[in-house]
């Protein structure tokens, strides 16, 4: 197959993965599909028994390197709002980070890498459940993954012109966490406020106080973020309750201030709760770290797009979170985005990617697995 006719094929799927989007760790119909397209292509697949959903291929003679190329596979609870003529037919499931793209973009390299002579290894790996984080954990135990030598991750991005190519050395996402400041005070009648101990006023000095761990506690040059995003106390308007809480987010790209940050709210809920008279309770959930590109396979990601000629750009300071931040703890790896057109942006109800970036998106991709195997068959010959 020509590059058009890869292009036309994986347009075609592109459609069927927009209009069937499956949830984190649901991907069993988007699985099957990738299995099936694999196969009748005659792409071998790894077995994986304890991967639920997702899939990992690979091409080339096992004899080199092993470079691998990931993509993630699985949707957003949210309701399609675009006038897309293939928009979603399930409701209140919608491909609103561009996973569906993601998906193709692979599928379309391995058609363009079958017939390379391939003197190494490529693997193909679509990652379920990316969006809840747990789904390059459960790739990494399967142990796939244990002698890869390179790892490259592939996606889209609505900010940037179709073809743009964007990445940097070093951070590029920050490290992520939620928390949940419980506050325990003694309710009761509204008028009665000297008999209560309020935790209304315990949540609100907290949701206040919060930020001042990034503004007074953080070096203003560091990059990080306290969101919290849900508070909730009391049910009725002349109870004072006997409980409330707030819960939110944190974003840091060091992995010292996010460590930080978690101590610094652990002492203000606690502190805030006996200046009131009241009890606290502090819990937090580490999420993904922040990912961190090899600056040595950071210029030669750059340095393959000049050479295809495709535009680039820096990435910018970005706090969202990435799941593929945990294969870079264990494999050298660049997280690479590929622009796909000006739209609203990821997680937005009305987003869309300009299928015809899979031009720029396969023709990429392929040559970057190739191009990192004759780097890796290099350095082993020094």
């Amino acid at each position: 197959m020509d590059l058009k006719e890869i292009e036309e094929t994986a347009r075609s799927e592109f459609i069927w993965f927009h209009q069937h989007p499956e949830l984190s760790g649901e991907e069993v119909e988007t699985t099957k599909r990738i299995r099936d397209f694999l196969s009748s292509h005659g792409i071998d697949m790894y077995d994986t028994p304890d991967l639920k959903t997702g899939v990992i291929g690979k091409l080339g003679n096992g004899k080199g390197p092993t470079v691998a190329i990931r993509c993630d596979i699985d949707a957003l609870p949210i309701q399609e709002k675009t006038d897309l003529p293939y928009r979603s037919l399930y409701d209140g499931k919608m491909h609103a980070c561009g996973h569906d793209f993601h998906a193709v973009t692979l599928m379309g390299i391995a058609l363009a890498l079958k017939d390379e002579p391939i003197d190494g290894t490529v693997q193909l790996v679509f990652q379920p459940a990316e969006e809840n984080l747990d789904g390059s954990r459960d790739v990494l135990k399967t142990g796939v993954l244990d002698h890869t030598s390179v790892i490259f991750g592939l996606h889209c991005s609505a900010m940037y012109k179709r073809g743009t190519i964007i990445t940097r050395p070093g951070a590029m996402h920050g490290a992520t966490a939620t928390f949940k400041a419980v506050f325990h005070g003694k309710g009761s009648h509204a008028c009665r406020p000297q008999l209560s101990i309020d935790p209304v006023l315990m949540v609100s000095s907290f949701v206040m106080n919060g930020q001042t761990v990034i503004s007074r506690n953080l070096d203003p040059f560091h990059s990080a973020l306290v969101s919290i995003t849900h508070i909730q106390a009391g049910t009725n308007t002349n109870v004072i309750p006997e409980d409330g809480f707030a819960e939110g987010t944190v974003r840091a790209v060091r992995e010292s201030d996010r460590a930080y940050i978690k101590n610094r709210l652990r002492a203000l809920s606690e502190g805030i709760a006996r200046a009131y008279g009241g009890e606290a309770e502090f819990l937090w959930e580490d999420g993904s770290p922040a990912t961190n590109n090899d600056p040595e396979w950071a210029v030669f990601a750059k340095d393959r797009a000049l050479a295809l000629r495709l535009p680039f750009a820096e990435a910018p300071d970005n706090l969202a979170g990435e799941d593929f931040a945990f294969y870079q703890q264990k494999i050298p790896g660049v997280f690479i985005q590929i622009g796909t057109g000006l739209s609203p942006k990821n997680h937005n109800p009305c987003f869309r990617v300009d299928p015809d970036t899979l031009h720029e998106s396969i023709l990429y991709g392929k040559d970057l697995a190739l191009a990192a195997l004759e780097k890796l068959r290099g350095k082993k010959s020094d």
